[in-house]
């Protein structure tokens, strides 16, 4: 399960599909190859709205991001966490 989380106070947004994340990997800037945060404002969503994001994932974010300029947003993935850890149990 991957869930997205505010960045700056670590506040759960929600949970996405491999798909969505992809289309984040895919519509913006990373700046390492372990990149996990994306900064979203308004005109982001508006983007992805063109590009055809999820309707699930433009109400997460439109959600999360409500009155503010922007915000970080950062991803976790559960299996992957998981499975970096060693613990197989």
């Amino acid at each position: 399960m991957i869930t997205l989380f505010d960045k700056q106070t670590d506040r759960r947004i929600g949970d996405i599909s491999e798909g969505e994340l992809q289309f984040l990997i895919d519509e913006l800037e990373e700046e390492s190859l372990h990149d996990r945060d994306y900064y979203v404002d308004a005109a982001t969503l508006d983007y992805f709205a063109t590009r055809k994001a999820s309707p699930h994932l433009l109400g997460l974010l439109r959600e999360a991001l409500g009155l503010s300029e922007g915000i970080e947003v950062r991803w976790e993935d559960d299996a992957q966490d998981d499975s970096d850890s060693g613990d197989f149990t």
